[in-house]
């Protein structure tokens, strides 16, 4: 451990474990450790069963109607990946795809009037849609049509829209979308948390929606992916990249001090010894005087013995209850995954619901996603604090990453790895930037591995 490394890298979160495999990839010396004795820091999935009910402080253990302890993976953070998002780029750059299985979810659904509908994302199921009145359709449907054509380098696909100045709001009645269409447009397809993103220019707004059809078109059932066995997994495959690179890891290391010298870090001490580096990458647990509180997310995992009502018995899916339907600042989410996944015993459902705490009664808050999976056999309660750094890390260079948010794809995600990256090196993130260097053991298969 005495040694000089390029970058130490503290915690084992998803955002640690894709900085530590791209600086591994880009020739850095790395040196990742970790006070748990297991990875994925918070974004990790407990297993077994019996380990989730001493983490939360249950005094029982699971009834035999769970199963096997060992047939559980249980995420602690529930999301899923955009089939076309910077997520599944990463693994395919990197071809860490090659450790992992995904499934498409099998649906993705929204709130309204305490009912769920399934996302109406394409022309055909705009037209079908219980969601909208005949006129409401037609006027959505040109809408999308008007998404799907635009081209920001293209000034003849603006449609007389400019989408540097014109705001989203002042689109919606360019189209003449009713408040439930905005609704369902703003939170289920463009996937914003609130309705701030309504008084700045389209442009983001217009691509989001694109990323979601484009994503949407890949694998047809949904946007998103989930990887077999749990999120955990994801961590540990960009670690193996790591590795593959060189890099070095030491779990269950206790961290006793960050070492500074005339205000930038030269290293890490543990267990009496200092291992030396020129930058630090770490989670905030590690850092607590550099990061501030910036909120707080409520997560409820919930274990049912049958699948959500009115989704087709689906054995995945998304639901998002926007906040106008529930007198909200932030939206609801529902993430539902199962057996079908290896994370759960044959027959069980687990549903994480999560949201942005706005009250001093966080679990009223989320009464009403609560009311959409009865019964439950089991809930578990978090309320986390989020973190994010005080400084950019420019002068120390010690680069705090952000916690992760109540949204339920990994896109704030990848927008952070994006950001510590270009005030690491100075340079713009760039995909091609993690490309593999060289070929390794495990032959050259570049698709995502489906079942």
């Amino acid at each position: 451990m005495d040694e000089e490394y390029d970058v130490i890298v503290l915690g084992t979160g998803l955002t640690e474990c894709i900085l530590s495999g791209i600086m591994s990839v880009n020739g850095k010396k790395v040196l990742h450790m970790d006070r748990n004795p297991y990875y994925g820091g918070e974004s990790s999935s407990i297993t077994p069963l019996e380990e989730l009910y001493k983490r939360f402080g249950l005094p029982d253990s699971p009834p035999e109607s769970m199963g096997r302890g060992r047939d559980w993976n249980v995420d602690l953070i529930p999301k899923f990946l955009m089939a076309n998002g910077q997520l599944v780029k990463m693994l395919l750059y990197t071809e860490v795809t090659r450790y992992l299985d995904f499934k498409v979810v099998e649906g993705s659904f929204v709130y309204k009037g305490g009912k769920i509908y399934k996302v109406p994302s394409t022309e055909t199921e705009a037209l079908a849609s219980n969601l909208m009145g005949m006129f409401e359709k037609r006027r959505f449907r040109k809408f999308l049509v008007f998404v799907a054509n635009f081209d920001e380098n293209d000034p003849k696909t603006f449609e007389g829209v400019d989408p540097k100045a014109t705001t989203m709001r002042d689109v919606y009645k360019k189209f003449d979308l009713g408040q439930d269409v905005i609704d369902f447009t703003g939170h289920a397809l463009a996937l914003y948390r609130t309705d701030d993103y309504l008084d700045v220019p389209c442009l983001e707004t217009v691509n989001r929606i694109k990323l979601y059809s484009e994503s949407l078109a890949r694998y047809g059932k949904s946007p998103y992916l989930y990887p077999l066995y749990g999120l955990g997994e994801l961590p540990q495959g960009f670690a193996r990249l790591s590795a593959i690179y060189g890099g070095t890891y030491m779990l269950n290391k206790p961290v006793d001090d960050i070492v500074m010298e005339d205000g930038h870090v030269v290293g890490v001490k543990s267990e009496g010894e200092v291992a030396r580096c020129k930058q630090l990458i770490c989670d905030p647990s590690y850092i607590q005087d550099r990061v501030r509180k910036a909120g707080q997310v409520i997560r409820v995992i919930c274990v049912l013995s049958h699948p959500i009502k009115n989704t087709n018995d689906a054995n995945s899916c998304q639901i998002i209850i926007p906040q106008n339907q529930v007198n909200r600042k932030s939206d609801i989410y529902v993430c539902m995954i199962s057996y079908a996944h290896n994370v759960a015993a044959q027959g069980k459902y687990i549903a994480i619901i999560s949201t942005t705490v706005e009250t001093s009664e966080p679990e009223a808050e989320i009464e009403p996603a609560l009311e959409l999976l009865e019964p439950i056999d089991q809930k578990f309660v978090a309320i986390s604090d989020l973190y994010e750094p005080t400084d950019d890390g420019t002068e120390s260079q010690v680069f705090a990453s952000r916690s992760y948010d109540a949204t339920t794809h990994f896109e704030t995600t990848c927008n952070d790895i994006k950001d510590i990256y270009k005030r690491m090196t100075g340079s713009e993130f760039d995909f091609e930037n993690m490309k593999r260097k060289q070929n390794d053991v495990f032959g050259e298969d570049e698709q995502l591995p489906f079942l």
